[in-house]
Formats: structure tokens, sequence, C-alpha cells
């Protein structure tokens, strides 16, 4: 029997936000109430006692390695490298070597190496299904005890997605949520200076971007999950948030006219010639750059990407973020959103030197959560410590959209676990192929998803 995914209280800076439980049918347990944190304390909280400096206390050197997906064009990249830096600057005694993989194929090498039993000491992971598989084949190393160090910095709350039976087996870094980029440039050219509000609204100005000759949207095809952040918020502002959360985890059908209505209108707007015919077969890097270099009006991914927009002068003055606008007010409202705590470091049960690689997540979980935060790579999980006025403009209305929402919907492809996220994708394909229609889309996933 799969484990119960505790109900997790989303609380990422000065917000106090909530999240389904991931994974179980069975009704969640009340959440418990938050604790307040300051946004940004103004020095990092003292050393604690059992953190990775202990990890040499025999006197004997140790070896961990990590394999995670911080890619060199991944937002993250700079992250990861400014924590490993300082870990191994602070550890020398620690040989720690790393390896980075392209999201997609890393999600195959990763299940392939906890079937075989060969994964590395510390490795990235989603949290919820995805993570609760490998938890499941008890493949994953129990972090209760080396989180007692660490209590003070990572709110209990934040474990929710990788808390399992009442044991925590992740330790969160960031959290993001699907966004709404704008060129501003591209829409004021059709006299637009803010992102349409309604959806009505939105269409219209779709409409005057094609008549313009500017293409609406880009999505990569060759990567499916870039197709999900379209579909699932178009299935959300149509359906509810409930009602997709309640598919994902396995507590309703995807038989729902709903769903199947969304769905068509998704593909609507494939058909009504609104994303870059080209992008079926680009991966996500490649229309993103596109989107930079001003092909496509908008862009619906990861909030992870304020990091690299920033950071590019010439395009950053151009955009916006904002959320996806309400399709069916009967059912929907702003405020429901695709995402949440996801991003994860775990540690291999097989690991030669488990105790000891716990510590070292933990820490450099924290590290990673502090650059990428002030990078723009999403909002921190853990609380926030130093001087954060550098944070970019972007991630601050971020910030600003999640404080005001009351429901998250995790990543399908996270939420579910891998056999149903795999069929689930796989539909997905077919739908931005216009292979099936929504009637299909749905009626497919009732059958081949129990």
């Amino acid at each position: 029997m799969k484990m119960k995914r505790v109900v997790s209280v989303l609380l990422a800076g000065i917000m106090t936000l909530s999240l389904a439980a991931c994974g179980s049918s069975a009704p969640a347990a009340p959440a418990e109430e938050p604790a307040q944190q300051e946004a940004a304390p103004a020095a990092e909280p003292a050393a604690k006692p059992a953190q990775a400096a202990e990890a040499t206390d025999s006197g004997e050197p140790i070896s961990l390695n990590m394999w995670c997906i911080a890619t060199e064009s991944d937002s993250n990249r700079h992250a990861y490298e400014a924590a490993i830096a300082d870990m191994q600057a602070k550890y020398p005694d620690i040989n720690f070597t790393w390896e980075a993989f392209e999201n997609q194929s890393y999600k195959t090498k990763i299940k392939a190496a906890v079937s075989a039993n060969e994964m590395p000491d510390i490795f990235f992971t989603w949290s919820c299904a995805f993570l609760g598989d490998f938890v499941d084949a008890g493949k994953v190393y129990c972090l209760d005890d080396a989180y007692e160090n660490w209590k003070s910095e990572l709110p209990e709350n934040m474990l929710g997605n990788t808390t399992y039976d009442g044991k925590h087996y992740g330790v969160p870094t960031t959290m993001n949520i699907v966004g709404l980029f704008a060129n501003m440039d591209l829409l004021g050219q059709v006299g637009y200076t803010e992102i349409p509000g309604t959806y009505d609204e939105f269409i219209e100005c779709c409409d005057k971007l094609k008549a313009a000759g500017i293409i609406p949207f880009g999505c990569a095809g060759k990567e499916t999950w870039c197709v999900t952040e379209y579909l699932e918020s178009v299935i959300e502002k149509s359906a509810g948030a409930d009602t997709l959360n309640d598919i994902f985890l396995g507590r309703a059908t995807w038989a729902n006219q709903d769903v199947t209505d969304a769905v068509n209108t998704f593909q609507g707007l494939v058909t009504n010639g609104y994303f870059d015919p080209s992008g079926i077969g680009l991966t996500n890097d490649e229309v993103k750059n596109n989107f930079m270099a001003g092909k496509y009006a908008f862009y619906m991914n990861g909030t992870w990407n304020c990091a690299d927009f920033a950071a590019n002068e010439e395009f950053f003055p151009k955009v916006k973020v904002g959320e996806f606008p309400v399709i069916n007010a009967d059912k929907a409202k702003l405020g429901q959103l695709i995402g949440g705590p996801s991003d994860t470091l775990a540690v291999a049960a097989s690991s030669p030197n488990a105790e000891k690689a716990a510590d070292y997540a933990f820490e450099l979980g924290k590290l990673i959560c502090h650059y990428g935060y002030l990078d723009g790579c999403g909002l921190p999980a853990w609380t926030p410590y130093g001087d954060t006025s550098s944070v970019n403009e972007l991630t601050q209305t971020v910030s600003e959209i999640v404080s005001k929402a009351d429901n998250f919907v995790l990543f399908g492809d996270t939420a579910m676990n891998a056999d149903d996220a795999n069929t689930y994708l796989s539909y997905v394909d077919q739908v931005y192929g216009c292979q099936v229609d929504g009637q299909a889309f749905t009626d497919g996933l009732a059958k081949d998803i129990r």
C-alpha cells in the first residue's frame, strides 16, 4: 500500500499558504498552524552542533557524490555552483563530486538507478509521488534525525510534500509556480501596457498579435512537461484547482466534462494558430531563447525563469509576469496556481555514508535555497537570511502573486506516480499534436489510469 502523503502548509518568506497533500486517497490530516518567520533576518543563523562539519569527526576523509539537473543552461546552475563552492571550502576533508543532467533524461536515469540500486549518495528529486515511489521501494534514507539540527531554519510545514507515514525523506530548496511571462514590447505594438486580466481580453490580445504577425505563444513540444505548463493552467482555470488536484491524486476520475472542455479549449489555442508551429520540435532552451529574442509574446513556464530573464540586461526591462486568467468563473478563480514546493535533495539508503550525507544535504540545500532566491530562481523553502534587497522585480512580483493565492496544484507528472505520469504525458503529447481531442484524452486516461 502506498504510504500516506501528509498535508503540506506552504510558508515562503512572509507568506503563509495551503497546499494539498500528495498521493493518498485517504483524508488528509489537519495542517499544523505554521510558525511565523521574518522575510530577511539580518544575519545568517549560527552553525548547528551536528552539521556537516562533523562529517569527518573520525579523522577519515569521506567521498560523497550527487546527481542533479542544474546543467549549464539551467536557471539554478549558479546557485548550485555557489553553494557547492561554499561547502567544499568549509569541508575540505569531504571529497564531493557532482553531475548534472538534462531534466527529461534525468527522470529516466534516476528511476533506472533506483531500480538497479546504483544511486548516488545525494540526489535531486521532485517531491510528492515522484520521491514517494522511491521511498515506498525502501531506497531513500530517512532524514528525521538530521532534520533536528535544522528545525529552526526549515519550517516543518515546508516538508509536507516529502513526508511519508510521518517520516521526512527530502530537503526542499525552492518553490515555484507556473507564470505567464509577457514581452511587453510586443504587447505594446498591439495596444497593451499590461497583461490582459480576463480570458476574453486575453484571447482578443492573441488575435491582435496574430493579425500583426506576432506569434502569441512558444511551447517546447520536445519536452512534454513544458506542454503541461500550459495545459494544466487551462484545466485549473476551467475546472477549478480542487477538481484537478483530486484527479492527479487519484481521488477522482479523469472522466470529467469540465476537464474535457478545458482540454478542447487548450487544443483550440493550438489550432487557432496561437502557438509557434515549429515549437513541437523544439527544446525548452530553444523556446525560451526565442521568447527573449522577441519571437513570441507569451511564455508559460516555471518562475525559476525569473533568474535568466533578470540576468539579460536587454530583455529584462521588457518582461512582466502574471497569472493565467480565469476561463470559467463558476468553477475557478484567481489565486489558484500550478506549482508548489517540489525541488528536493534526498539521500540514498544504500549510501555507505548515509548519515553524513544527510547532514551535508541539509546544509547544501540551505545554501542552494539562499543563492537561488537571490538569483530569482524561486521563493525560499528555508528562512531567508542576510541581505535580500537584490532580489529582482520579477521574483518580487511572483511573491505578490503567491501571497494572494489560496490553492496550489502540484505539477501533474510530479503529483502522480511514475507509471501514471508516463501515461498522462503520452496523452498530453497527443493533445498538443492534435492526435486526440478532449474527449479522447479524458476517456483514455480514465481507462488507462486506475
